[in-house]
């Protein structure tokens, strides 16, 4: 360890915080996790993160990859590990304007990407807040407002750097390393740390966004014509629909339905919008134009000592009618968690299913359960929300990665189906043999 830490020392140009510096209560904890790691590491550099890298296998030491910090299991801290934090390797650049290419840090927020790209008149199909990483996003899914238009963030990635478990910087694109570009989107961080992603941006305009509500008590019928609907609508409109909310009524909340038309034009914003404003009884309507940056809010911090736990999974045509009924009803019940629908579909679908390690082309929901509280209230609510997956189960399928709590080895099969888990294990015998890279949703290598 002392050789291990000496070569640190001299080769390390970032911050190397440890238990009793000053920041160092701040750099131990995620956004959703605490920690007491033994070093939290600031790479200034590529080169940094190399002997980053190096330094936690050199010593034995676990090794979590921060972001953004959004990781509900908490992969972006350990305790007595390292943690490299990307934060410092930010940097957003348009590298070429004719191909709206954008070079993007590792470390970047969305929030940082839209304020970047916007003087460009540019955007990239991201998630839905400010301050979540782009590579923790990106590398298992990213379903924002422009999915059903632009398909999943990683699906408009077109190459990337990677540090490997050996501490070398490689190319990740279609014609260097397929099979490592193939499985970095959609397979997690299980593979090395992304220190820049290209992206293919486009040409954007302001956004119609904002939030249609309806009375809880018309929930069965909205949620139904809503789902019925988005399997018709432009892809332009991409939407959330959301009840239950525990902090506005529970089984009485409103049921909120939030939408995006991607485009400025009022008259064909109308026409997208509207057929979800007649689903029901509208008791609120905030939809507007907005810059498309505007779309993506501020992130929230749990107190301490609350815990959220986040399930999700898909439906397909065939089970979202059924899907649906079992929501509907679970949201006017009595301690229901609250539940968000999404949108998927579109753009998504078109990408043939084995081009990305993302395995769910063909869902056309992905939906979640939240259940948030201190440890007792959420230990006291899980028996009732095992009941309600029970009775989802036959009905769904998969799970988003980038919405789940666990990282169970049934978790990591909902994830990535077994030939898609057989893919990425040959990956990463390939570039992690030593399963370095293990504090994600784990892909072994054997």
């Amino acid at each position: 360890m002392s050789s291990a830490l000496a070569i640190l020392r001299r080769d390390f140009g970032g911050d190397i915080i440890e238990p009793g510096a000053a920041e160092y209560a701040s750099a131990g904890r995620a956004v959703l996790a605490s920690g007491s790691p033994a070093y939290v590491l600031r790479p200034k550099s590529v080169a940094d993160v190399r002997a980053g890298v190096r330094f936690a296998a050199g010593a034995g030491l676990a090794l979590s990859v921060r972001g953004g910090g959004h990781s509900f299991p908490g992969f972006g801290t350990n305790d007595d590990g390292v943690v490299i934090d990307l934060s410092t390797l930010a940097n957003v650049e348009v590298v070429d304007k004719e191909r709206h290419l954008v070079r993007i840090g590792g470390g970047a927020t969305w929030g940082q990407v839209a304020a970047a790209l916007a003087p460009h008149g540019l955007a990239i199909s991201s998630g839905d807040t400010k301050d979540v990483g782009v590579g923790g996003l990106t590398l298992t899914g990213g379903i924002g407002w422009k999915v059903r238009k632009y398909g999943l963030a990683l699906d408009n990635v077109v190459a990337a750097e990677v540090v490997t478990a050996g501490g070398e910087v490689v190319r990740a694109s279609a014609e260097e390393n397929p099979e490592l570009f193939w499985a970095i989107r959609g397979g997690g961080g299980n593979f090395g740390i992304v220190t820049a992603f290209e992206f293919v941006a486009h040409l954007t305009t302001d956004v119609f966004y904002g939030k249609i509500a309806f009375p809880a008590s018309e929930a069965a019928v909205v949620l139904q014509g809503w789902a019925d609907y988005l399997r018709v609508a432009p892809e332009e409109l991409t939407s959330i629909a959301s009840f239950a909310n525990p902090f506005a009524g529970g089984p009485e909340a409103p049921v909120e339905i939030q939408v995006t038309f991607d485009g400025d034009d009022p008259e064909l914003a109308a026409q997208a919008i509207d057929p979800i404003r007649r689903l029901g009884t509208v008791i609120d309507d905030n939809v507007a134009l907005k810059p498309y940056g505007d779309t993506l809010v501020d992130g929230l911090t749990p107190p301490p000592g609350i815990q959220l736990v986040t399930r999700s999974a898909f439906a397909g045509k065939e089970s979202v009618a059924e899907v649906i009924r079992i929501l509907a009803e679970v949201g006017a019940s009595t301690g229901s968690p609250l539940i968000a629908v999404r949108s998927v579909g579109g753009a998504v679908s078109r990408v043939p299913d084995d081009a990305t390690a993302y395995a769910h082309r063909r869902a056309e929901l992905m939906f979640v359960t939240t259940v948030a509280g201190p440890r007792p209230v959420v230990e006291a609510a899980r028996p009732a929300l095992e009941a309600i997956w029970v009775r989802l189960a036959p009905h769904i399928n998969g799970a988003y990665a980038n919405f789940l709590a666990s990282a169970t080895e049934e978790d990591v099969a909902a994830i990535y189906p077994r030939q898609t888990y057989e893919r990425l294990a040959a990956v990463k015998r390939q570039y992690d043999p030593g399963n370095l890279f293990a504090r994600n949703h784990n892909v072994r290598p054997q």
